[in-house]
């Protein structure tokens, strides 16, 4: 599906990349290195934002064509890149029988590929420099990297999921990625006011693409944040489900988006696609708070 996942090249000194998305991103990733001239074997480094496995499940498959390459990761992240075997356990309870279309194949990376990242680390492309920070909240092996040359932050999904297609309609929505089983409002919250502090002129997001308005990022954020939480909460408390609580989540969304543009079903089915896995991680995280 067109803009959903993204993978950012950084064109300088030495070749970077930052996610690679599934195994089903590869063959795109290397067409798009072809475009710009470039082949898999210029790779020299590869920065995961968290090992969730569409950002990450293609990074061994990639490896066969970059070998040389380094991955950057969390240490919380880094032994499931080497083994996966969890990963994939993990994502087949969420996604069932659509694990294969999504993500197979999922490849180890071998443990000579990999630096582990933490708070305050910078990589050197040459006449670009990296910084890393530690932003859990989505996931808590997730880092988020500050470009200093072209003042961008890449989030990953710790600052929520952006809608291009909506934004050209004139609804310009960002909604929080709670998914389960390590979300944690709390954290997120405290990952989006470190980012604030950076004040970058641009945030590169996961899902997708980048934009020059900072503030409008937090404010959603914000925003959406308390209608999942206050939402969730009263469906946890009434004892039903994720799939309820999806429903009235897509219902606030609708109503909201009711001031800028009216949502097609193609709109609402790719919505309703992030907000499954939301609401399970809203329900996951009011029943780990229950306990």
């Amino acid at each position: 599906m067109a803009e959903r996942t993204g993978s950012y090249v950084l064109d300088e000194e030495e070749l970077t990349l930052i996610e690679t998305g599934p195994a089903i991103s590869i063959p795109h990733i290397i067409e798009g290195l072809n475009k710009l001239g470039k082949s898999p074997e210029d790779v020299k480094h590869i920065i995961v934002t968290h090992i969730h496995l569409d950002h990450a499940g293609g990074t061994g498959l990639l490896l066969e064509k970059c070998h040389k390459a380094m991955v950057y990761v969390h240490e919380k992240g880094a032994r499931h890149l080497i083994d996966p075997s969890r990963l994939i356990k993990g994502a087949k309870m969420v996604y069932g029988d659509k694990f294969d279309a999504l993500f197979h194949p999922v490849l180890p990376v071998s443990k000579n590929n990999v630096t582990i990242v933490r708070e305050g680390d910078t990589l050197s492309l040459g006449a670009c420099n990296l910084r890393f920070y530690d932003t859990p909240g989505h996931a808590s092996h997730h880092i988020g990297i500050y470009d200093e040359k072209t003042d961008t932050f890449f989030s990953g999904d710790t600052i929520g999921v952006r809608y291009p297609s909506l934004e050209r309609k004139g609804l310009s929505l960002i909604l929080p990625s709670t998914s389960p089983n390590q979300f944690d409002p709390d954290k997120m919250r405290q990952s989006a006011e470190k980012i604030k502090s950076l004040t970058p002129a641009r945030i590169a997001m996961g899902h997708y693409g980048t934009t020059d308005n900072p503030d409008h990022v937090f404010k959603q954020l914000d925003y959406w944040l308390e209608v999942f939480l206050d939402t969730g909460k009263m469906h946890f408390e009434n004892g039903e489900s994720d799939k309820v609580l999806k429903k009235s989540l897509l219902k606030e969304i609708k109503n909201y988006a009711e001031k800028y543009t009216e949502l097609t079903p193609e709109d609402i089915q790719l919505i309703g696609l992030d907000l499954s896995i939301s609401s399970m991680g809203i329900m996951d995280y009011l029943k780990r708070k229950h306990r």
